[in-house]
């Protein structure tokens, strides 16, 4: 039986005291709730947004509530060079860097002329915005941090993904809404999921490379469009940012520390029908 007394319990397995994770995007709905569970478990945490007044937010309450050490690091992520600097800026704040989330996204939006409109109406530069922000600047976040995520063998990195980028939309959910569903978004996020694996296959095994893939989140719906996703959820329901607190802990700390290449999809079933 020296394999059970060996082996870590769960609580030290989830342990993260003296690591420090980098949320992309954590002045977010999603972001910022993930941080909480990461911080929970006692990781330092800091924040990367383009939104200084929710990310110094995010950080106040997170240094209040879990009486970790914050920082809010202010970037557009549509700027290359800016983002590339935000991991060494970390680094450099807390002295190591072991778990990046990349989080942030343009998400589906009616308020933007040319977005989630129909498609011969989808404008090629917010295509282009879309795939810098959603996947250009994750690729450019999991380089420049990878020297650090290296040094301990523990790194880890958390792509969020959406279930749009694992299928098509289903146009009969958006009939006679105001919603809509722009390809930028869907296309950037199957991007995202690919170079997920392959960073898992090219970092390994130094670092682990996984993603979440979310189904829809409720965001103050409305029907029709409410009363049509909860039909075609084996769950009923929308998800909520609570759903994704688990799976966050799951994937950055050493509960899955033989897993790399996985995509944990969180959508209440709506994926399998």
């Amino acid at each position: 039986m020296n394999h059970l007394s060996v082996a870590r319990s769960v609580r030290e397995l989830q342990n993260l005291d003296g690591r420090v994770a980098l949320l992309s995007g954590g002045a977010g709905y999603l972001g910022s709730v993930m941080a909480c569970s990461l911080a929970e478990m006692g990781a330092s945490i800091a924040i990367a947004d383009r939104n200084k007044e929710y990310g110094e937010q995010v950080c106040a309450f997170l240094s209040e509530k879990y009486s970790c050490d914050v920082a809010f690091f202010e970037v557009d992520l549509s700027n290359d060079e800016q983002v590339s600097t935000i991991p060494h800026l970390v680094a450099k704040k807390f002295g190591r860097l072991d778990i990046l989330v990349n989080a942030a996204a343009i998400v589906i939006d009616k308020f933007i002329e040319g977005w989630a409109v129909d498609f011969e109406n989808q404008k090629s530069n917010l295509w282009a915005n879309a795939m810098q922000v959603n996947l250009t600047s994750a690729f450019t976040l999991s380089r420049e941090s990878s020297t650090y995520l290296k040094k301990d063998s523990s790194g880890s990195i958390v792509n969020i993904i959406s279930h749009y980028g694992l299928v098509g939309p289903d146009w009969s959910l958006y009939e006679g809404t105001s919603m809509g569903n722009a390809a930028a978004y869907a296309a950037s996020k199957g991007g995202l999921l690919q170079l997920t694996k392959w960073l898992s296959s090219t970092l390994a095994p130094e670092i682990r490379v996984n993603s979440i893939t979310p189904g829809g989140i409720f965001r103050n719906h409305e029907d029709p469009f409410l009363s049509r996703y909860k039909a075609k959820t084996p769950m009923q329901r929308m998800g909520t940012e609570e759903d994704f607190k688990g799976a966050i802990l799951f994937l950055a700390s050493d509960l899955s520390s033989y897993i790399t290449g996985h995509n944990l999809v969180v959508d209440g079933g709506v994926t399998i029908i």
